[in-house]
């Protein structure tokens, strides 16, 4: 049985050999799902348009490619800035490069098993034998000198101790051949490690000019909110003014002017949580671009300075699972996974190792590559696993549900990609509608509340009709300011689900 099995090893090593060959199976790209697409029905193209001040119409460009600053389509040079600061000083990128170079030392590092190891040793050695140990001395050196101990042949003292010094210096050589491919596969398995944290690299790069552009935009809209919450503190107290002149003139009540009163309390009460939500939103952004929160920015953010894109790019359904560095990481997962299978079949089978060693010996330096100084060895070493309680079979099965789990996990993200750039088109899509829909809002209710308080002023109406007029107009202006911010967002979104054109990048290029 034994001598079947070593010819049977001896088989396949041969073979190996001569293919050079690497067990397990070969990675395969995965396919593109076929008819794969955004929505079961056309998208309105272009979307809505509203005021020009509020967002004009947005067209879908089918196939346009994403260049790597798509936050420039804003037109703000303060965001431009913004976001070139946090590209530069953000830790997560330091952290997220430093990654990707450890994973690429990694790589070069398991590369250096494909050759041999070879070592140098020096030894010196000072000893004194025991002259009751005298058949092991080192005896006749090279130089016609004895290294013995003493033994007197007429009596005592019988014996003597000899005291020398030593030196041996050798130099190793040491190969594992690399025949099933065992370092190949496990090369190849870091590499896909390797670019997995290239593609988080990408996608921090992604995230993070994204979260910035976030964060002006929501600046804006608090910025906006606060402007018209301000304003209508502002009409408020002119109403309120104009109630107690009323009441000076016995044509208002103190109960009116009170319930004016806390109405105007009602909207001041506002303003405060919309200034803390700013404050935040401006330690986000410090923090975004490297600062300490005491470490302010220059720019500020407002609506007049960020301009809608109104040129949206559409990657076609084919390049998604290209552009998405989530995808392509998983993929790489994939890969890694899959080299992992034949690492565990290698294991399984034979191993060679060849070592040698050259070297000399002697009581002198000078002696130690003279006559009967140098030495040398060579030696093969064969290994193969006969039983081990199937440890390394149930490894190889693990390794295989390993890949499967992955290749799970690569479908989820495609399905997860899809549906995300799908989310982002159709909230492009409703969101300028709804907005459309409050810009009308806002300005009916505007001129409604217009003509209230000019009939309150005259005394055609109580303050009750313009307290409803105020509060209906606050809540439109709300209303049309986040449907605003959405349209932004919106845009912002769809950049990054379309993968954030990171493979147009020269900087990234060069990581």
């Amino acid at each position: 049985m034994l001598h079947a099995t070593f010819e049977r090893s001896l088989a396949i090593i041969a073979a190996a050999l001569v293919a050079g060959c690497s067990v397990g199976p070969n990675f395969k790209k995965p396919e593109t799902p076929p008819e794969a697409g955004f929505s079961p029905q056309p998208l309105p193209d272009p979307t809505a348009s509203a005021a020009p001040e509020a967002g004009a119409a947005q067209h879908f460009v089918s196939g346009q490619d994403i260049r790597f600053d798509w936050w420039k389509t804003f037109q703000c040079p303060e965001l431009d800035r913004l976001v070139d600061q946090a590209l530069r000083a953000n830790p997560t990128i330091d952290a997220a490069v430093a990654a990707l170079r450890q994973a690429q030392e990694l790589v070069s590092a398991q590369k250096g098993y494909y050759w041999p190891t070879a070592g140098a040793e020096y030894n010196v050695e000072r000893q004194q034998l025991a002259g009751n140990l005298g058949g092991n001395s080192p005896g006749l050196q090279g130089n016609g000198t004895t290294i013995s101990t003493y033994s007197h042949p007429g009596g005592a003292p019988y014996v003597a101790p000899v005291t020398y010094t030593f030196h041996t210096a050798q130099l190793t050589v040491g190969y594992t051949l690399d025949i099933f491919g065992h370092n190949r596969r496990q090369v190849e398995s870091m590499d896909a490690q390797a670019a997995m944290q290239r593609f988080e690299l990408d996608a921090a790069y992604i995230t993070l000019a994204s979260g910035v552009v976030g964060a002006a935009i929501q600046e804006a809209s608090i910025r906006a909110q606060i402007d018209a919450t301000e304003k209508i503190i502002a009409a408020n107290t002119r109403s309120l003014d104009i109630l107690k002149n009323q009441r000076k003139e016995g044509y208002a009540s103190d109960l009116d002017v009170a319930a004016v009163e806390a109405g105007l309390a009602q909207v001041e009460a506002t303003l405060p949580p919309l200034q803390k939500q700013l404050e935040q939103n401006r330690d986000l952004i410090r923090a975004l671009v490297g600062n300490l929160p005491n470490h302010d920015v220059e720019e500020n953010f407002q609506f007049s300075c960020l301009h809608l894109p109104q040129e949206l790019p559409l990657s076609l359904p084919s390049a998604i699972i290209r552009q998405r560095p989530d995808v392509r990481a998983a993929e790489e997962q994939m890969r890694s996974a899959n080299a992992q299978i034949g690492v565990a079949i290698a294991n399984r089978l034979p191993q060679i190792t060849l070592s040698g060693a050259y070297g000399g010996a002697a009581s002198q330096i000078e002696q130690m590559f003279e006559t009967g100084g140098p030495f040398w060895n060579l030696m093969g070493d064969f290994s193969q696993t006969l039983f081990d309680g199937f440890t390394l079979l149930h490894m190889q099965r693990a390794a295989k549900q390993a890949m499967i789990q992955a290749a799970a996990q690569y479908r989820s993200t495609v399905i997860g990609a899809f549906q995300n750039v799908a989310d982002t088109l159709h909230a492009l899509v409703s969101d300028a509608d709804t907005l459309k829909a409050m810009v009308r809002a806002e300005r009916t209710a505007k001129a409604s509340l217009d003509l209230v308080r000019r009939q309150f002023e005259l005394g055609y109406v109580n303050y009750l009709a313009l307290l409803n007029a105020e509060a209906t107009y606050a809540q439109a202006v709300i209303n049309r300011t986040q449907a605003q911010t959405n349209r932004y967002a919106d845009a912002a979104a769809l950049f990054q689900a379309l993968g954030g054109g990171w493979w147009n990048s020269s900087e990234l290029a060069k990581k």
